[in-house]
């Protein structure tokens, strides 16, 4: 009796549409649409994937190192440098120095206020100079301001800064006279905070009703707008801050890095790192020597978390960006952000070679970014099976002078063993376009992975395969 021949099981077609970003969790229990490996893609053609943004240089480099990066009135760009001078971008190159012989190595943080100013001034501080102060043409002291003041806020129409363990706040709408002493609410003055670590305050940030001070162990919130009734109150007792440039507000919502995560507090309850968690691997893994250079920023959009992740890494090289809107995580690499800077609609970052960045453009300062998109581990229902795919497509936008290559390999982890399966050089031109790519040169195995990469701007909508599954063995 002749029976029909078996026939290998063949599953529907799988596909992914949806990118999510990446994740470094557990690869074998991810969904497809997250990936374990990424660099340099974001979210803004969501679901899609494209190649980041790329930036430009601002005039040459000065010294060796940015040390300060602030923003005067939404109009001018003021940086300061490693070599003691504070400069103001002209739209051309940076000006000659509005100020020099300032310290070579303290980071600074910026505010700008009037109170009883003749105008507008973009103030600094960093711990060590005097207090500054811009007023539209010339960089002084600002007077009276407290000795080795840090971290400069505003909040209420005071001035605040920190020493040691102390807050300092200005008299009520007045910046140049903290002296002054009325014995009304209106005083300046200043208010301690001692913690069971015997720590010194690392952090400022203004907020709605308050501004939140960081220790290296713990957070605060200061409340009340008068010495009559200032008051501080626990945000977290064990959660604290890495420095002054990792704590930052994006939508109303404060954003903070410390040594176990990063974290988002709305305020009423205890701070939380469960949206970080697809990039906490990254947190646990940076260089700890290095690891006070971290910086963050925002855009009004995406969250900038910059860590030094390489073993010989002396300032930050990979960049993790946060969707607030997609709620999805990127990778990025290629920049070495020391701080950033939002001006109008643009960002700007400041980096450990001296220069100035401006995000934007389809190259990083002409070269081509490199991009890629690593899947997680696919295989059959059962471990023990072995599969095969029997055809895979991609589906994107690839325009000329842009590469794009497809790999495939039969690791379940890592990043070896991958086999070309196509590659589409710089001048194909392709819009839209479903680009079949036969898995040939893979037979049968437990697991299969694949790789998207190129160079220059692309857009991935679509990864598509047939998959057979093969008995268990």
């Amino acid at each position: 009796m002749a029976y029909w021949p078996m026939i290998a099981k063949k599953e529907p077609s799988h596909t992914i549409k949806e990118f999510r970003g990446a994740n470094k969790m557990d690869p074998y229990s991810l969904d497809p649409s997250y990936s374990p490996r990424s660099k340099n893609l974001i979210s803004t053609k969501f679901p899609a994937l494209t190649t980041r943004p790329g930036f430009s240089v601002l005039g040459a480099p000065i010294g060796t190192k940015v040390l300060g990066l602030g923003v005067w009135k939404e109009t001018e760009l003021h940086a300061i440098f490693n070599d003691g001078t504070w400069r103001k971008w002209t739209g051309s190159a940076w000006s000659v120095p509005l100020k020099s012989g300032l310290s070579t190595t303290a980071t600074w943080s910026f505010v700008n206020y009037k109170g009883n100013l003749a105008g507008i001034n973009l103030i600094g501080a960093n711990g060590v100079d005097p207090i500054q102060r811009y007023d539209g043409s010339t960089v002084s002291n600002l007077a009276t301001a407290p000795a080795g003041g840090n971290f400069i806020e505003t909040h209420d129409n005071r001035l605040y800064c920190a020493v040691g363990i102390r807050v300092y706040y200005s008299p009520i709408g007045i910046a140049d006279n903290w002296n002054l002493v009325q014995q009304t609410d209106a005083d300046g003055g200043f208010i301690d905070k001692n913690t069971p670590q015997g720590e010194s305050i690392c952090g400022m940030k203004a907020g709605i009703g308050h501004v939140t001070i960081q220790f290296p162990s713990s957070t605060w919130e200061l409340y009340g707008t008068s010495p009559s009734d200032f008051s501080y109150l626990p945000v977290a007792e064990d959660i604290g801050g890495l420095n002054d440039q990792c704590i930052v507000n994006l939508g109303g919502i404060l954003y903070f890095l410390d040594e176990t995560g990063i974290y988002v507090y709305s305020g009423g309850t205890r701070p939380r790192k469960e949206f970080s968690a697809p990039v906490q691997w990254y947190v646990d893994n940076m260089n700890k020597t290095a690891r006070q250079t971290s910086c963050m920023g925002a855009d009004g959009r995406f969250l900038y978390v910059a860590l030094p992740m390489g073993a010989t890494a002396t300032a930050p090289d990979t960049i993790l960006v946060w969707d607030s809107i997609e709620k999805t995580w990127d990778v990025w690499e290629g920049m070495q952000p020391l701080m950033f800077a939002k001006m109008g609609d643009m960002l700007y970052m400041a980096d450990a070679q001296g220069r100035v960045l401006r995000l934007g453009g389809d190259t990083d300062n002409g070269v081509p970014i490199a991009w890629e998109w690593q899947s997680k581990p696919f295989g059959g229902r059962s471990m023990g099976q072995l599969i095969r795919w029997r055809g895979l497509w991609v589906t994107a936008d690839k325009p000329a002078g842009s590469t794009l290559q497809v790999h495939i390999t039969d690791q379940p982890t890592g990043d070896s063993a991958w086999k070309l399966a196509a590659s589409l050089n710089e001048k194909v031109n392709l819009q839209s376009s479903r680009i079949p790519i036969p898995p040939a040169t893979m037979g049968n195995a437990r697991f299969l992975r694949q790789r998207l990469s190129g160079t220059g701007a692309v857009t991935i909508y679509e990864t598509a395969w047939d998959q057979i599954e093969l008995p268990i063995t």
